[in-house]
């Protein structure tokens, strides 16, 4: 593999992570007016203490939330290249991905002290987050297939 056909990858991966978030932000919105919940400040959260910042108001914090969604899902979408240029595809590539974000998650934000560890949550809570982020990796797949032809 040369070096242009990898950032060509990652390139259509993160194009790829950008429709996956839209798909993910669908769903969980759904869900969330579905449950009567508002929406999850996790990521936010989470990038608020790596990154060291702290929204002055709600107005501020919302927009902040937004960026941080749309950023990470957009990154992540570089994996999902790099798998397919790795020669992993179909169902085998989503599955890695959706597990390598998920469990990223998973290990993060109760090492960020955002989230309980997933034993200490409901299992509903639990079910509701992997299905999210198997949306976001079957919508990342499905754009980087149709992107890689």
């Amino acid at each position: 593999m040369t070096f242009d056909e990898l950032t060509g990858a990652v390139g259509r991966g993160l194009i790829a992570g950008a429709a996956g978030t839209a798909a993910m932000t669908v769903s969980s919105t759904l869900e969330a007016k579905l449950r009567d919940r508002g929406s999850s400040s996790a990521p936010a959260d989470a990038a608020g203490v790596v990154l060291g910042v702290e929204p002055k108001d709600d107005a501020g914090a919302a927009r902040f939330s937004n960026i941080v969604h749309w950023a990470y899902g957009t990154g992540w979408g570089a994996v999902r290249g790099v798998l397919g240029a790795a020669g992993l595809h179909g169902a085998a590539a989503t599955g890695a991905h959706w597990a390598t974000v998920w469990g990223s998650s998973l290990a993060m934000l109760p090492a960020l002290d955002i989230a309980p560890a997933p034993w200490k949550q409901e299992g509903r809570d639990v079910a509701t987050d992997a299905l999210h982020h198997f949306v976001y990796a079957a919508g990342t797949s499905a754009a980087y297939v149709v992107l890689d032809r």
